[in-house]
């Protein structure tokens, strides 16, 4: 494994479902190239695996964040494209809103004032 491999970071559910939506902003995406997207966003440091991918697309789609049809991809596939829906947008806003809290108080706690 070289170095750039041993820098990637697990994710959380949580954190996956914010990237997912904040991805599916930029307009409808399947499963492939919204991993792509992350992992080249995050130079490579965040690896979305499928076997992470696939349930919470699954779960976000449950509660209507997102929702999802197929068309054929740019390679001429059959594809499961997702888009984000009004209550999604919604969701989108309250989960930045929590994760800059988040990160502005783990920030606070290792770098004291």
């Amino acid at each position: 494994m070289d170095k750039k491999n041993d820098s990637r970071i697990e994710l959380l559910q949580g954190t996956l479902d914010l990237m997912i939506l904040r991805t599916l902003l930029f307009g409808p995406s399947h499963g492939h190239a919204l991993a792509k997207h992350i992992r080249t966003a995050s130079e490579d440091v965040l690896q979305v695996e499928t076997g992470s991918l696939y349930p919470a697309l699954h779960r976000l789609e449950a509660r209507g964040w997102i929702e999802a049809e197929w068309r054929i991809s740019d390679k001429g596939k059959r594809a499961r494209f997702y888009r984000l829906t009004r209550t999604g947008r919604k969701q989108l806003q309250a989960e930045q809103s929590k994760w800059d809290e988040l990160s502005a108080a783990i920030g606070r706690v290792l770098r004291p004032a």
